[in-house]
């Protein structure tokens, strides 16, 4: 299956962010702590070069804690900041306003050598579509001032949002990039719901489901749904089916519901905290480009 999906309003978003850039100290880039190679956008590093760079692997909550810790060590073997978050936890958010400060500690020196005082810092807050930026900068800002969604592409313009004293944030639309040059990349992204799933084949990517979680996984799929795993994950999906009864008529299995019943609960993390790429993977050879400091 071919995964691509890059709306216009998303070539418009990038040309503004190019604009605004200008504007601010730092910029903060969410990614999914399941997979934070593929949710990572290309396209920042070039917008965002010369800028103190903070990477927040959100949706750790999802994830392995200990793949999640190997993620951090890689990215700040690059040169980022890093925390891993949960945005709607308000104790890990607390930590995301000194990782900030800290981002920006040369620029506050400079500040205060030339008078300025208690100028607040401005961050942009960017990330691809469904990583939950909206979400938690509604919970960073304690209140509901970013429409939200589960669904990509929910934040279609930017509004600046005065956090506190020290921070004033930019929140920007959601982008992917025009091209996937790896398309387990774009694989990866819609089994975590950042390609519109009108723009998949569902069965297609319940399948590809299938085979990762009974390799990387082996039994998840037995003791969630009480299934025999198999070599052809076709004949998995039918007993999957049959199990959760996705029956259509003629009594058949519905193979497309079934499907989307699968990503479903991977997405929202019922068969357990599973992260679908590590650094091992053999993705850090293919992405040097460091942070734009």
């Amino acid at each position: 299956m071919h995964f691509q999906w890059y709306p216009g309003h998303m070539t418009k978003a990038k040309r503004a962010m190019q604009e605004d850039i200008r504007l601010i100290d730092v910029v903060v880039e969410l990614v999914d702590a399941r997979i934070p190679y593929s949710s990572k956008n290309p396209d920042i590093e070039s917008l965002a070069q010369g800028k103190s760079r903070v990477i927040l692997l959100n949706k750790k909550d999802m994830a392995d804690s200990n793949v999640t810790k190997q993620w951090q060590d890689y990215y700040e073997k690059k040169g980022y900041l890093t925390l891993a978050v949960n945005a709607r936890q308000k104790q890990d958010l607390k930590q995301v306003n000194s990782l900030i400060q800290k981002a920006c500690e040369e620029k506050i020196l400079r500040d205060r050598k030339r008078g300025i005082i208690n100028r607040p810092v401005r961050a942009m807050i960017v990330g691809i579509p469904n990583v939950g930026k909206s979400t938690f900068i509604n919970s960073f800002a304690g209140k509901s001032c970013v429409k939200t969604g589960n669904k990509p592409g929910v934040t279609k313009g930017k509004q600046w949002i005065r956090l506190n004293k020290q921070v004033e944030l930019l929140d920007t639309p959601g982008i992917l990039w025009p091209k996937f040059e790896d398309q387990k990349v774009g694989q990866h992204l819609a089994f975590i719901g950042s390609i519109r799933d009108e723009r998949i084949q569902s069965v297609d990517l319940g399948l590809d489901l299938i085979e990762f979680l009974e390799k990387e996984h082996v039994g998840i799929l037995e003791k969630h749904y009480q299934i025999e795993e198999k070599e052809d994950s076709v004949e998995v999906l039918n007993d999957l089916a049959i199990r959760r009864g996705c029956i259509q008529k003629g009594q058949t299995p519905n193979l497309d519901k079934a499907a989307f019943l699968l990503l479903d609960d991977f997405r929202n993390a019922r068969l357990g905290k599973i992260s679908i790429e590590t650094p091992s993977d053999g993705k850090e050879g293919q992405d040097e480009t460091g942070p734009g400091n």
